[in-house]
């Protein structure tokens, strides 16, 4: 049977460690977070997190002064225009009554002249300039060569200094609970007890929960190189169809090679034998919790569909459950009305009122836990009539697993006076 490679790293055992959980990746003290990596964490917050109010934001403002130096420019032609019809009226006015002659004005000079077209020129090479990087602007925005896996791996995304900054911010930490040894494992069929059977982990679907209102659990376990390197190796992001509102978050995406939400996009990449990872809850799962009616603040929830176990299902490929403590902190969301809600399901857009620091989007200092727990196997005779059933049956399997690491790593995280529960 394969070594296993989520499991097989650096492995370190502590008394304060709840039985059968070993740390993969230790939390860096607290004080590895510099003032460079804040200075790193703030401005890319900014920039990137908040990309959809200052990027529409910046469209907005050159079609604006693209209009307003085009009425420039139309209005100052005009008036250039009309001086010639302007100068033959006033000479034909000479015969008229003087009352008649006193309502005309008199054509403009040579000199006022000569400043109407340079006007003129002046707002109509403005008016294109602007209009030039509007569309520049949306055009790269949604397309270009730059939004290429091979353009990221070329710039070394994934090693860049401004990843340890974040890393260090969120005191990023990997635990893997196994479980009491010589327990019995629900979340294992026979398979991993038929040596006739290739373990597939290598292949396997990485689920993380919960998704939080911006997915930093997905997106710090697939990007930086520190994040996954002595944990679950390198896999392609699945993606909501709406971050292509996000500019720049399309782009880090597209670097890693992200695959978007769809089906079929998933299963083209599950046919290729990519490994995959996807927080299943999606943009339904963060509205299902705090300050939502119904919902204390020590509640925390998670969602997840079947889609994602009948695609495990078609192509034989394993699930690891994997809870990240802290994901649902990062940033708080304003309650809005239920319409909104629905319209965002409806949209598949997350419409919601998020802030974090000074009201910025810049997310709380929050430690990140990841905890795996066991790998959740397809069963060995895949019926196609059974699909459903077989789905179902994983799915319970699954957010049993996900309930119990959470059970047993969230005193060690401090918060044992929190619960989950299904949504």
């Amino acid at each position: 049977m394969s070594t296993n490679k989520y499991y097989g790293r650096r492995r370190r055992s502590s008394p304060l460690l709840p039985e059968g959980v070993d740390i993969i990746v230790e939390s860096p003290p607290f004080e590895a977070c510099s003032i460079m990596d804040k200075f790193l964490v703030y401005a890319s917050s900014i920039i990137v997190v908040g990309s959809p109010i200052w990027f529409y934001g910046g469209i907005i403002y050159l079609f604006r002064k693209w209009r307003h130096y085009r009425e420039l420019a139309t209005a100052a032609s005009a008036k250039t225009n009309n001086t010639t019809t302007s100068t033959n009226n006033y000479a034909t006015s000479s015969g008229e009554s003087s009352q008649e002659s006193s309502k005309k004005q008199p054509p403009l000079s040579q000199e006022e002249i000569q400043q109407s077209s340079l006007d003129y020129e002046k707002y109509q090479r403005l008016a294109k300039r602007y209009c030039v990087a509007l569309i520049t602007v949306i055009v790269l925005s949604v397309w270009g060569p730059h939004r290429s896996r091979k353009v990221g791996e070329f710039l070394g995304v994934r090693k860049w200094r401004l990843w340890d900054a974040w890393l260090n911010y969120v005191g990023y930490t990997v635990l893997h609970d196994k479980g009491i040894e010589g327990q019995a494992s629900e979340s294992r069929t026979p398979r991993m007890n038929n040596p006739q059977v290739v373990d597939n982990d290598n292949d396997a679907i990485l689920a993380f929960v919960p998704h939080g209102i911006f997915p930093f659990a997905l997106a710090f376990s697939c990007l930086p190189q520190r994040g996954y390197e002595e944990t679950w190796g390198v896999f392609r992001p699945v993606v909501a169809t709406a971050t292509k509102l996000f500019p720049l978050v399309r782009t880090f995406i597209a670097w890693m090679g992200g695959i978007d939400a769809s089906r079929s996009a998933v299963s083209s990449a599950l046919n290729l034998s990519d490994a995959v990872g996807i927080a299943p809850g999606g943009i339904a799962e963060m509205f299902e919790t705090y300050p939502k009616s119904g919902f204390h603040r020590n509640d925390e929830a998670f969602r997840v569909r079947n889609g994602i176990f009948k695609l495990a299902l078609k192509h034989n490929r394993p699930i690891v459950p994997i809870y990240c403590f802290g994901a649902t902190k990062m940033l708080r969301r304003v309650q809005l009305p239920a319409f909104i809600e629905n319209l965002s399901r409806i949209l598949k857009i997350s419409l919601c009122l998020f802030f974090g620091k000074l009201g910025l989007p810049i997310p709380f200092r929050q430690r990140l836990m990841y905890v795996m727990g066991k790998t959740i196997y397809p069963p060995l005779d895949i019926e196609s009539g059974e699909l459903d059933e077989q789905a179902q049956e994983m799915h319970h399997r699954f957010c049993d697993e996900i309930m119990r690491i959470f059970e047993n790593n969230k005193d060690h995280y401090g918060w044992g006076n929190k619960s989950i529960r299904l949504v």
